[in-house]
């Protein structure tokens, strides 16, 4: 029988929940239709992919594209540019911004600065505060919202919920899984004289591992007593990642390209201020550790916590230079490098940033190579070496602290609800990103 597809990727390695295998994938209205031998059907589009790896669409669950407010380190498209140039085909970005991101009316706005500017699909989370408790339930409801995020330390103003008391009113009226930065502020303020002026090899020293596990900790207990759930994000420390195994009840975790790559203090002493980071990049046990967890299982996803800023701020003296850097951008070469390695198999990778974020956060028909689901892919070369270079970051920051470093294994194409967006380092299409789907935001047909 001839089946009739809108797009045929053809004789590809296809990784999915059968393992990985030579397939043809047929896409049609922006879905996969067919997986298997389509030698008797045709295409308006037929991609050769001999030779490629096809991956279920990479998902990023933490990037800080820093508008509105912020939009001269990043916007909502140049970062997600640097996404699908990086193979990443969706994201979920956090409320950091000016405004934050804590009201209806300021993650209305998000959502439709993104609508079909963005490169890639997209979610929002909205922040959690003490004063927007109350309107929680629904907040964390609307469509496109990735859930709630909370800064228990590293934060300013509103979004800084250091106190249990606070945090406790939180948890008890949200149901879907919140997402926190565990660092225990009143430690941060205690060690801040540890702080040594123009050093940021003292970061690590002033944020220490036991400020991250004090934070993580008070989140276990709470969850447990309220009966949530809760993700802790980028986890920097050996010492979380063993507490941790014994919580995976209430707890999901992330881990970053950046803590399983750098290492203190020779990221410090080549980057300087570059490498400089909330929480802090640490020493090789620490990477180590979080490692194990990866090769355990305690680590349920990977995030860039792609958060830009000029090379001139990153200039300033520490510790008054900023911490973040870019991230999205790299997360798939840098990680395939890992695979390429023996670090992690190619099957783990997919478990970390397709798998893993559609189980965690229930995200409907993404993360497989399923008919019926988004045709979104992402098409690798694990052969190729490349360098990584500042000229290759779309981001609007214009740099990477991987700069110069050669890696093996290379995005060559990003394919967002059957669009090709990215291939061999062009954009292909123009920006048609829409909100990610997910089950407990699902609306009746007819409300979309």
């Amino acid at each position: 029988m001839n089946q009739r597809f809108d797009t045929i990727l053809k004789s590809g390695t296809v990784v999915n929940q059968d393992g990985e295998g030579v397939r043809d994938i047929g896409i049609t209205a922006g879905r996969i239709a067919a997986i298997g031998s389509l030698a008797q059907g045709s295409a308006a589009e037929v991609i050769d992919c001999k030779g490629l790896h096809i991956l279920p669409g990479v998902m990023d669950t933490q990037v800080h594209f820093r508008e509105p407010g912020l939009t001269h380190k990043e916007d909502l498209e140049t970062g997600s540019r640097s996404a699908v140039m990086g193979g990443v085909t969706a994201v979920f970005e956090m409320p950091n911004t000016d405004p934050l991101t804590v009201t209806e009316a300021a993650f209305t706005d998000k959502v439709k600065r993104g609508h079909h500017r963005m490169h890639c699909d997209y979610a929002f989370f909205i922040g959690g505060t003490r004063e927007n408790v109350e309107q929680l339930p629904e907040l964390e409801r609307a469509p496109g919202c990735a859930g709630v995020k909370v800064f228990i330390g590293s934060s300013t103003g509103a979004l800084l919920v250091e106190d249990d008391e606070s945090l406790r009113r939180i948890l008890e009226v949200i149901r879907r899984r919140a997402a926190f930065h565990a660092e225990d502020e009143y430690r941060l303020n205690e060690r801040k004289p540890l702080r040594i002026e123009n050093d940021p090899r003292s970061h690590p020293v002033w944020r220490d591992e036991t400020a991250a596990l004090m934070a993580t900790q008070r989140l276990v207990k709470l969850a447990h007593e309220t009966g949530k759930r809760i993700h802790v994000l980028h986890i920097s420390t050996r010492e979380e990642i063993e507490f941790l195994r014994d919580h995976k009840d209430v707890a999901s975790c992330e881990a970053t390209p950046h803590h399983l790559t750098l290492v203190a203090p020779e990221c410090y002493e080549r980057l300087g201020t570059r490498a400089q980071m909330n929480p802090p990049l640490r020493s090789a046990d620490h990477r180590d550790g979080i490692w194990r967890g990866i090769e355990q299982g305690i680590v349920d996803v990977l995030g860039s916590d792609h958060a830009p800023h000029t090379l001139e701020e990153k200039a300033k003296v520490y510790p008054a230079s900023p911490s973040g850097m870019t991230g999205v951008q790299t997360l798939v070469p840098v990680m395939l490098d890992h695979v390429n390695a023996g670090r992690l198999s190619l099957a783990r990778f997919v478990d970390l940033t397709s798998t893993g974020p559609a189980r965690l956060y229930n995200i409907a028909c993404k993360g497989r190579i399923s008919a019926g689901y988004d045709a979104d892919f992402t098409v690798v070369d694990l052969k190729r070496s490349e360098i990584i270079t500042d000229e290759w970051v779309a981001s609007k920051a214009g740099w990477t602290p991987y700069a110069g470093v050669r890696v093996t294994g290379w995005p060559v194409g990003t394919f967002v609800r059957g669009r090709r967006v990215m291939w061999q380092g062009e954009l292909t299409t123009p920006s048609s990103g829409e909100t990610v789907r997910f089950l407990e935001t699902l609306k009746a047909p007819g409300e979309y």
